[in-house]
């Protein structure tokens, strides 16, 4: 018995690596762009400064809130039942995970352009250029526009990177420490690729990280909502898998029927 519970704890701890991991690659990565942008164009130094800038205030919200979640006791502080905290950050993390499932499939179809870093990072070059240089240069030698730009872009995308760790944290399950792993080590990964390259990840297939980040969260959101609802799923933690596997199907499948759909449109105007 107990060899079983450990199997079904590896797999949550497991699975939680793996989608913290997977959608915070999906944000570095669109943050690496502009950040490089900004510092090919403006100054490396006032780049970075924003981004870590922007990282610290990410990180302190995590620290901050994160460890809070786990430790109030919500039988006894709160007059709201565990399990509706469960059902609504279930629900939260459902509805993220759709949202990433609907986009991936409305790109995986053609109804929607593919992301390009490349064109992204070729355009915002061109945007930076377009700024006077010595307008926003601050006493400490900082540009500011650039301090801005990167600080803003690293907020904006790190920002659902801190909602997913802070909603897993938030399930009492006691994930919060697996999802920060995720998080922290896609950080770094994106950031040594930049440093190494200079240049955007282009060669990443973001679509398909977002289908399977997509499918986790979707997983995982409605596993909760679901304990949260009362539901006894068969076969306890094991049973994400194969909610991972019915979403991950599924949304393969509205991809051709999507395309097939477009095309019927397309033909009959």
């Amino acid at each position: 018995m107990e060899l079983g519970l450990g199997h079904l704890e590896a797999t949550k701890m497991g699975t939680t690596v793996v989608a913290a991991f997977l959608a915070s690659l999906v944000e570095c990565v669109e943050a690496l762009t502009v950040v490089l942008a900004v510092g090919s164009v403006r100054g490396w130094r006032s780049a970075l400064a924003g981004a870590a800038a922007a990282l610290g205030v990410l990180a302190g919200i995590v620290a901050a809130l994160g460890p809070l979640l786990v430790r109030i006791p919500l039988h006894g502080l709160t007059r709201i039942p565990f399990p509706m905290v469960q059902l609504v950050v279930g629900a939260l993390i459902l509805l993220f995970g759709l949202r990433w499932l609907r986009k991936a499939i409305l790109r995986g179809s053609g109804l929607i352009p593919l992301h390009d870093e490349e064109v992204a990072y070729e355009k915002k070059t061109a945007a930076m250029r377009t700024v006077n240089p010595v307008a926003f240069h601050g006493a400490n030698g900082l540009d500011k526009f650039a301090f801005t730009a990167a600080f803003n872009i690293t907020m904006l995308e790190g920002m659902e990177v801190v909602f997913i760790v802070i909603a897993f944290g938030a399930s009492g399950a006691g994930l919060l420490l697996p999802a920060s792993l995720g998080a922290v080590v896609a950080l770094l990964v994106v950031a040594g690729l930049g440093f190494a390259l200079h240049r955007p990840l282009a060669r990443v297939p973001e679509n398909t990280l977002k289908f399977i980040a997509g499918a986790l969260l979707s997983a995982f959101g409605t596993f909760w909502a679901g304990e949260g609802a009362g539901i006894a799923w068969a076969g306890s933690d094991l049973a994400i898998l194969w909610l991972i596997a019915a979403y991950l199907g599924t949304a393969l499948c509205l991809v051709p029927l999507c395309r097939a759909g477009s095309h019927a449109v397309l033909v009959e105007d």
